[in-house]
């Protein structure tokens, strides 16, 4: 996926006084960290700073050109006050994330977590729509962010959109599968989501059972915990260490994580130290990839604002609607009539309805994890 750097405004250094509106600035902020669970350092950007750290900041954005690669056949814009924006969190499976138990090391990149987050009108509440990475799907004929075309696929595993054509392929296959526009795109990269954990000074949560996955490195008694980065990226990548073992199971671990992180980030008092505000803003514009339009700090910063009133208490996390394949028990399949049901709403902004969900394929982890 080929990524380039932006410049943009800029953001106060470590020795730099914080400015008197950062108290309505850094409820903003939080917004964005339900918006992309890893990205914490993006919510503490902002302030007035000039100089070199504008410039070095802005210097760490990587952005992709997504509606140049898509071009012109996508669903329209709707034009009501609402913003959905695709979430990827991504895993090369080398260098540091190969240390942190990412799997075989065979040079692709993939993509292990994906959110579709729909902003309401009015920017007061929020949808999350999470899509298994094991779902089959048809995907569609691409052209990636290098310019490379790539042929159409039937019945591949989700995931594989984003491994065979980077962030245009995935946000592509994404609105085929939903018909409505994705208007901006976040990604973020899992060695930097566990820098940024541990920056942040770890995330409390309570585990009503014991986990333990060797191979996301987790090993956590029931109880309360105040997870280190380590550990925080092991529970949001864990499949084997409770429940039934799916993906659906990762998913709702990942979903009680957002919201114990939320929580966690309107604790932190980041503003009181310009280290920590700076240090946090580093290593989150170094973690994350957007669509060229939010590729600048400034950008970045005026879309939390616009989203300070939403909480974990105004959002509503599903997953879509599945059905166990019947040929193969370890995929999923798309319950199209219930999925349906679910992209009508967000595209008209309405609350997705209860019988969206009901009924559908589901993990076992659903209150092994709480905040």
């Amino acid at each position: 996926m080929s990524a380039e750097r932006t410049p943009g405004p800029g953001i106060p250094g470590p020795g730099t006084k914080a400015a008197s509106n950062r108290g309505s600035r850094g409820t903003g902020r939080r917004a964005l960290l339900v918006t992309a669970w890893a990205a914490a350092g993006v919510l503490v950007l902002g302030g007035t700073g000039v100089g070199y750290l504008y410039f070095k900041l802005n210097g760490n954005l990587r952005t992709v050109d997504i509606n140049q690669a898509l071009g012109s056949h996508r669903p329209a814009k709707v034009d009501n006050g609402s913003e959905n924006i695709l979430v990827l969190g991504s895993d090369t499976r080398s260098g540091a994330n190969k240390e942190l138990g990412g799997g075989a090391d065979d040079g692709s990149a993939r993509s292990d977590t994906a959110m579709i987050i729909h902003v309401y009108k009015g920017h007061k509440k929020a949808a999350v729509v999470s899509v298994p990475r094991d779902t089959l799907v048809d995907r569609p004929s691409c052209t990636d962010a290098r310019g490379t075309a790539h042929s159409a696929a039937s019945g591949v595993m989700f995931n594989s959109a984003y491994s065979t054509g980077g962030a245009a392929c995935a946000v592509k296959t994404v609105e085929s599968i939903t018909g409505i526009r994705m208007d901006h795109y976040l990604e973020v990269d899992f060695s930097g989501f566990q820098k940024l954990i541990d920056e942040l000074g770890g995330v409390e949560v309570t585990t009503t059972k014991a986990i333990e996955d060797r191979e996301s490195h987790l090993d956590l008694k029931a109880g309360t915990h105040t997870l280190n980065g380590k550990q925080a990226l092991g529970l949001v990548r864990t499949r084997h260490g409770v429940g039934d073992g799916s993906d659906l199971g990762r998913i709702q671990l990942q979903q009680a994580f957002v919201k114990a992180l939320v929580n966690q980030v309107k604790q932190v008092g980041v503003f009181t130290s310009p280290k920590k505000l700076y240090d946090l803003a580093d290593t989150g514009t170094r973690t994350i990839t957007t669509d060229s339009d939010l590729g600048s700090v400034n950008s970045l910063v005026d879309f939390a604002d616009g989203l300070k009133s939403i909480s974990s208490k105004n959002m509503r996390m599903v997953t879509m609607p599945v059905e166990y394949d019947p040929s193969n028990p370890n995929r999923v399949i798309v319950a199209e009539a219930k999925a349906k049901l679910v992209w009508t709403a967000l595209e008209n902004d309405r609350p997705i309805p209860a019988s969206a969900t009901k009924g559908t394929a589901t993990g076992q982890a659903k209150g092994v994890v709480t905040s």
